[in-house]
């Protein structure tokens, strides 16, 4: 009898329903894997699947990691349509709405301070450098609702290699695009006067867990505008404002930077911002989630410890109080 141990970052099949497109294909490709049409589609006869992804009309290939392929799907339409891109309004549907205006082509990255190769590097060439991998990771948002989202992307540590970190180096600062055109930055009053380009940081050691991932793409498709094309982070066992989208300049630094959020309130939002359900924010506990799948739903499940993913992270902490260290 086979008998399947799911991973700690798993959660139940009830409740949610998979995005019938994408999962329907995966059903198909294996499917023709077993009949014998692997290398016509990207599959070899180990199970490894690859597939492609055109970016800024360039075709990349990629293999679904099927270490985190067993979660079910938060919904296509409701990944992209409900989420938090301040630029673009507070309220959910603003980005969708909002965000064509974002220009994502050409896009390029400066990645600078303490490194002794600063550069400033086209996406296309980034992409041309690392392994892209398609990855499931359950995403879970400091106001305390969640998804689970395939991801396309790249560790950020095969980036970071490139520029080769000096020894001082200790943590690293992400700045997003600061578009004029953008509602938040034409007009601060209707986003709480949230001060713009974005920033948001990372411990150096964290950044390089191979956990750590810059996503250029979801669902098998092109990163939408809403989500952070075309480049944003993604760190699976931190509350979701840390990932930060539609990043252009990557800085190495020495000393801990204030992020957005620790700028506007220190007390609510800590650097660190894991996942932890024993320590709640100021204005509602997070012992417990609202899982967004299939229509709109009132069911709360419990919130894990480093979302889950305290097996590959948790030692990143050891001798660390995560009440102050919040």
């Amino acid at each position: 009898m086979l008998i399947k141990i799911k991973n700690n970052y798993e959660i139940s099949q009830n409740l949610a329903t998979s995005q019938d497109i994408y999962s329907s294909r995966r059903k198909i490709l294996k499917t023709m894997a077993v009949l014998g049409a692997g290398s016509v589609l990207g599959i070899d006869i180990l199970g490894a699947q690859t597939r492609q992804i055109e970016i800024h009309k360039n075709i990349y290939p990629y293999e679904i990691n099927s270490s985190y392929s067993q979660s079910p799907l938060t919904p296509y339409q409701k990944a992209t349509t409900y989420n938090n891109f301040y630029e673009f309004g507070m309220q959910k549907e603003d980005p969708y709405h909002r965000a064509h205006i974002l220009q994502t082509s050409p896009w390029s990255v400066i990645i600078d301070g303490e490194v002794q190769r600063p550069m400033k590097i086209a996406l296309e060439d980034i992409l041309k450098k690392v392994k892209l991998q398609e990855r499931i990771y359950h995403f879970r948002c400091v106001e305390a609702w969640s998804m689970n989202i395939p991801w396309i992307g790249f560790e950020l540590r095969e980036l970071l290699a490139f520029t080769k970190p000096k020894g001082n180096a200790r943590f690293v600062l992400f700045e997003t695009l600061k578009q004029a055109d953008m509602p938040g930055v034409k007009n601060p009053s209707i986003v709480g006067y949230i001060k713009f380009p974005y920033y948001e940081g990372l411990r150096l050691d964290e950044a390089q867990n191979s956990l750590t991932i810059l996503a250029v793409g979801m669902y098998g498709k092109i990163l939408p505008n809403q989500n952070g094309a075309p480049l944003r982070l993604v760190v699976p066992w931190k509350y979701g404002f840390k990932s930060v989208k539609s990043i252009v300049r990557i800085t190495l630094v020495e000393k801990m930077p204030v992020s957005t959020w620790m700028g506007l309130d220190s007390s609510e939002y800590g650097f660190y911002a894991n996942v932890n359900p024993h320590v709640a924010h100021p204005r509602w506990s997070q012992a417990n989630e609202r899982f967004i799948g299939e229509g709109f739903s009132f069911h709360r499940m419990p919130t894990k410890l480093f979302n889950g993913y305290a097996q590959e992270v948790a030692n990143l902490y050891t001798g660390m109080d995560l009440r102050k260290n919040y």
